[in-house]
């Protein structure tokens, strides 16, 4: 069984989708301390001007400990009208405006302010558009055994071990973080997500690579997304496959 870990991002990019199309279970993270800054409650998309902007979701002041799934949004001003505004400048140019406006629309549209939440609930909707089977598993429900806990890189192990995972897909950023031979010695095998990139064009603006799904989603059809997401699946399996042949060769 292929695990992914990841925590419940806003929006994110596409590469966060080739993980989830890519994964057999998915575990959202949402128990780690929730960090300003990140992409738990922020994401991007292009300006009008040139280059990006940020759409987020304002949050409630909190203790500095406060963990990811207590974090709450603020009731006003209406976030929601904002983002959606924020859009309004790809109207009339991109082909998919329209459906990516109702699918935001559907997204916001039951009124949930717990972010946690709202982010399983913003990546359920997309992976349905998507056609993505995801059925995700709250961390803070699970109760999972773990065992010890000692280092951030412990997190990614510890909970693959306990949830019976025999393979392990993560983002780049783990290349340096986790060591292959620690999965192995729990009959794990770790797999780190090459870089991941989706061109589209974008007329009247400046292509910027690694923006919110939803520039993606205005820009090209939901069929053509996902038939790029298999594609890349299909390579890494095989990819895969090659490399575990390979290491009984003698």
């Amino acid at each position: 069984m292929i695990l992914g870990v990841m925590q419940p991002y806003f929006f994110p990019y596409l590469g966060y989708f080739d993980l989830m199309n890519r994964c057999e279970r998915w575990i959202v993270f949402d128990s780690p301390q929730y960090m300003r800054e990140g992409w738990v409650n922020r994401n991007r998309i292009l300006h009008p001007g040139g280059g990006w902007q940020y759409i987020t979701v304002p949050v409630k002041k909190h203790p500095r400990e406060t963990p990811i799934h207590q974090i709450e949004a603020v009731e006003a001003p209406d976030w929601r009208r904002k983002i959606v505004h924020q859009f309004t400048p790809y109207r009339g140019r991109a082909p998919y405006y329209w459906q990516t406006m109702d699918l935001l629309e559907d997204c916001f549209s039951d009124g949930e302010r717990n972010l946690s939440r709202l982010n399983v609930r913003c990546l359920g909707k997309v992976c349905d558009y998507l056609g993505i089977r995801w059925t995700p598993e709250i961390f803070s429900e699970l109760n999972l055994n773990l065992g010890p806990v000692e280092t951030a890189a412990d997190w990614a192990l510890r909970i693959a071990e306990a949830a019976g995972a025999t393979e392990y897909l993560n983002p780049p950023g783990g290349a340096a973080l986790y060591d292959p031979n620690r999965f192995s010695e729990h009959e794990i095998r770790l797999h780190i997500q090459e870089d991941f990139e989706f061109r589209y064009d974008c007329p009247g603006f400046t292509y910027v690579p690694k923006l919110s799904v939803l520039d993606a989603l205005m820009w090209e059809s939901p069929s053509a997304i996902r038939a790029h997401l298999d594609g890349v699946k299909v390579a890494a399996e095989e990819r895969a496959e090659a490399e575990f042949a390979g290491a009984f060769r003698f």
